[in-house]
């Protein structure tokens, strides 16, 4: 069984803010003096020979997907959206949704979607799924994408996809995660529980559904329950999506020394960053104010791109609402982000920054949204 995609689609929407940069121009006072080291990927060989293959034949899709998945994982592992454009660039040679391969097409999506352009993605897997109806992988990313966007019932008929593609164990978790987002926590806790204990299970699935396990007792209010399935979603597989999110949750407990320990082994792409930022700052740790500072300059930077508080908004209103302590400022970006993009992350976000701000409209205004929706958590409920 290959790495369950849900899982690597969910780390997708994580975005960071921007690259690492600085804000304020750095004059050089020698030829010596380095400025910025660049990624070592950026000169790798096989780059080089890809990009003057494809310079000569741009047309060979093998080549070409090959590059964008390579720049897809640095993008990843780095948190820079650069790589995705890069790879996105190359693929715009299929402009042809009828005529470009599906492989070409799967790439297309999910590029899209971690740059959050989650219109954009879904439109581009019904392309392919009107030509590959048994396409699993393109029926679970437009699972994740409608989930992402808080279109549930989008995301069930996905899920349906899935299981017609042969694909039940996927299936199943696709259509529990759902049914916990609404609230039918004993269910999908049951449903995923059977899973769990499906023969031959591999490392990596075991951890995506014990991610997806420890998320519906974090939004259920069963901490103890979420910490044990973290912790064994840690053990099975370590996933920098798991770890951001057990982060988030020891950070939501009070708990920010280990959530420190949690975030420290992992790149410090934005979102791990502010992340520690945000612990430091409730620790007291040494390092949080060179963090925040960090992530201050990250914003600044990415805030250069026009799209930065569109697509980033989620990690901006964080940092408003518990560094700059700027409730309002906190406010107003949440609303952008939940223009976009509606997981319990967002929401829970919005409600916590209208609370802050004494804004009782925009209080009322966030339940709206999580009624309309239909998702249920205890940590948005305990706001109202």
């Amino acid at each position: 069984m290959t790495r369950p995609l849900l899982a690597l689609l969910a780390a997708a929407c994580l975005v960071p803010v921007g690259v690492r940069a600085v804000a304020t121009t750095i004059v050089p006072t020698s030829d010596a003096q380095v400025i910025e080291t660049l990624p070592a990927a950026a000169g790798r060989r096989e780059d080089r020979e890809a990009r003057r293959h494809l310079a000569q034949w741009p047309g060979d899709a093998a080549i070409a997907a090959d590059f964008a998945r390579r720049q897809l994982q640095r993008a990843r592992e780095q948190g820079d959206p650069r790589f995705a454009g890069q790879a996105l660039a190359v693929l715009s040679h299929w402009s042809d949704g009828a005529t470009a391969p599906p492989d070409v097409l799967l790439l297309q999506a999910t590029l899209q979607q971690f740059l959050h352009r989650f219109d954009d993605a879904a439109a581009t897997l019904d392309v392919l799924l009107k030509r590959e109806p048994r396409q699993a992988q393109a029926w679970l990313t437009l699972a994740t994408v409608r989930r992402v966007q808080g279109r549930y019932a989008e995301s069930d008929t996905a899920c349906a996809g899935v299981q017609a593609s042969g694909q039940p164990l996927h299936a199943a978790a696709c259509r529990a995660e759902n049914a916990a987002l609404r609230g039918r926590v004993v269910q999908a806790r049951a449903t995923l529980a059977g899973l769990l204990g499906s023969p031959r299970l591999d490392p990596r699935t075991r951890a995506w559904l014990l991610t997806t396990l420890a998320e519906l007792e974090m939004r259920a209010g069963e901490s103890a329950g979420a910490d044990r399935a973290y912790r064994g979603a840690l053990a099975a597989a370590p996933d920098d999506y798991a770890r951001l999110s057990y982060a988030d949750f020891l950070i939501g407990l009070g708990r920010h020394d280990e959530a420190l320990e949690t975030l420290r082994p992992m790149t410090r792409t934005d979102a791990v960053v502010l992340r520690l930022a945000i612990a430091g700052a409730r620790a007291g740790a040494p390092a949080a104010a060179a963090d925040a500072r960090e992530m201050r300059e990250r914003i600044a930077a990415a805030n250069l791109r026009p799209d930065a508080q569109v697509a980033h908004a989620r990690e901006q209103a964080m940092f408003a609402l518990w560094i700059e302590r700027d409730p309002a400022r906190a406010l107003a970006l949440a609303r952008t982000n939940v223009q976009a993009q509606r997981e319990p992350l967002d929401l829970l976000l919005l409600a916590q920054a209208a609370r802050a701000a004494g804004d009782a409209p925009a209080r009322r205004e966030a339940a709206e949204v999580v009624a309309g929706q239909g998702l249920r958590d205890v940590r948005i409920d305990a706001l109202r």
